[in-house]
């Protein structure tokens, strides 16, 4: 049986998972042991560095009620909800950029969008460029469980509309937790133009996963998904500890931290917050846009 200190001796050589490294990975209940793995993959590509974003999340319904007031600190602004109609999409996208000035809009779920079209490639291209023609920065997203395969991607590619993030709609148990993970490392070149992965499930359970649970998901995604290039964790929806703690297990990402910095006092503001974990572990906060652009604190 190969052991995680062998794999990690021929990562650290500049060499790839073989099949059989996979297969022990995935095998391994040696936490402890694969947060170490995946910190090292993590360090390989981004150094000391972590990023993170402060999104202002912009309810379609909001959109169509009326005036949109933005909060100065957001990098990034995000329509949330389905919307069922291209041209309701379009004019959405419209009037959140026309608010949002310099900060990037993202929305949607790519998923959603090749349903309302049909699941036709075609049609999909033709919606994502005039998204893309009326502001849109980035879609917000795409579930990896209800994409059929990669050429959705592709067709965001053809359109030239980046996907933020490939995300797990619904929690999938441990063996299926990782089946998604390889779907996502099995779509190869398909995922260029897709800047990260969040492979925590974005619904959560009735019954509260354990940390052991979550911290070896984001482990495996870093060490299974080499063609993406960060993992993701979500600040608001897993919350700051789990969110600094999954920074040592190959996350490189922190989504959805607050722009609202008023009411918790200095110390508790979530920019402060987020500056502090990072840096408690031994690491460097850098924040970024919607579009993945560094931006300064």
């Amino acid at each position: 049986m190969t052991t995680l200190q062998e794999i990690g001796t021929r990562l650290g050589g500049g060499r790839q998972l073989t099949a059989q490294d996979s297969e022990a990975v995935v095998a391994s209940r040696d936490l402890l042991g694969l947060g170490a793995l995946a910190d090292d993959c993590r360090r390989g590509r981004h150094g000391d560095r972590v990023t993170f974003v402060r999104v202002q999340e912009i309810p379609v319904d909001t959109v169509e009620a009326g005036d949109i007031e933005m909060l100065p600190a957001a990098g990034e602004a995000r329509i949330s909800g389905r919307i069922p109609e291209r041209g309701q999409a379009v004019r959405a996208v419209q009037r959140v950029v026309s608010a949002a000035g310099s900060i990037p809009v993202t929305g949607f779920a790519l998923d959603d969008l090749a349903e309302t079209s049909g699941w036709k490639p075609h049609a999909i291209v033709d919606v994502l460029a005039a998204l893309k023609d009326a502001g849109l920065s980035c879609v917000a997203e795409a579930r990896v469980e209800r994409l059929p395969g990669p050429e959705w991607l592709e067709a965001a590619s053809r359109a030239g509309l980046p996907i933020a993030r490939l995300t797990v709609g619904e929690p999938a148990g441990d063996a299926g937790g990782v089946e998604l993970i390889r779907r996502v490392a099995a779509w190869g070149g398909a995922l260029a133009h897709v800047h990260a992965f969040a492979p925590l499930a974005r619904a959560l359970p009735a019954q509260p996963t354990t940390g052991y649970r979550d911290l070896r998901q984001v482990a495996l995604a870093r060490l299974l998904a080499d063609n993406v290039d960060s993992i993701q964790v979500d600040w608001s929806l897993y919350g700051p500890k789990l969110a600094q703690v999954a920074l040592i297990f190959g996350a490189s990402d922190v989504d959805a931290v607050s722009p609202d910095d008023g009411w918790l006092g200095a110390r508790r503001a979530p920019l402060a917050e987020i500056i502090r974990n990072v840096r408690a572990s031994a690491l460097v906060p850098v924040e970024r846009n919607g579009r993945f652009e560094l931006v300064q604190t």
